[in-house]
């Protein structure tokens, strides 16, 4: 089966994702620039889920370009990236309208926690699509990234409830780790065609 239309609707679904988010930052009662401050939490909890649904919006692309074919599997791995990334206007607006306090933010990083393992359980399902020559397989190689970035959700998660600060320091930190695409799939791909 071709992949257009799973592009198409991870696109679409993604999109509105964002839309959700941004409607939920309240306009503020106020013509002050002092109104906006009780905000400054929601703004900055949505510009970090802005920035990870970008990350996985480009990744996501990046994985699909190096894919000739989806499966029936394939598509319910994707749909379960979909619904953990679906809850991403949710937990962001609860972690900022509670100004990072430990439940609110513990439940965020759960949310990324289970988003991870979602992409990375779309991955293996799409290597074992495309077989042994998968060109994604080659791609992505020892993965350290995917691997490193659940570790410190996980930390981030246990910190919260000692240590706020340091939760959404991991949170951005790992956001920093994934902010440029993935480059490899796009070696593999040049080294491909030459």
């Amino acid at each position: 089966m071709g992949k257009g239309r799973l592009e198409a609707f991870s696109d679409g679904v993604i999109a509105i994702i964002i839309t959700i988010m941004v409607l939920e930052m309240k306009v503020p009662h106020g013509e002050s620039l002092e109104s906006l401050l009780p905000l400054l939490p929601v703004f900055l909890s949505y510009v970090l889920s802005f920035v990870y649904v970008g990350i996985y919006w480009n990744n996501h692309h990046h994985m699909l370009h190096a894919t000739a074919r989806v499966s029936g599997g394939v598509l319910w791995a994707n749909l379960h990236l979909l619904f953990w990334l679906s809850l991403f206007p949710f937990a962001t607006g609860w972690m900022g309208e509670n100004h990072f306090a430990p439940m609110p933010t513990a439940l965020y990083g759960a949310v990324l926690l289970m988003a991870a393992i979602a992409y990375w359980m779309l991955q293996q399902m799409l290597i074992a699509s495309e077989g042994n020559a998968s060109v994604l397989k080659s791609a992505v190689g020892k993965d350290w990234k995917g691997k490193l970035s659940p570790l410190f959700y996980i930390a981030a998660i246990a910190s919260t409830f000692w240590v706020q600060w340091v939760a959404q320091l991991l949170y951005v930190l790992v956001a920093l780790l994934w902010l440029l695409p993935d480059r490899r799939i796009e070696h593999v791909l040049q080294h491909k065609e030459t």
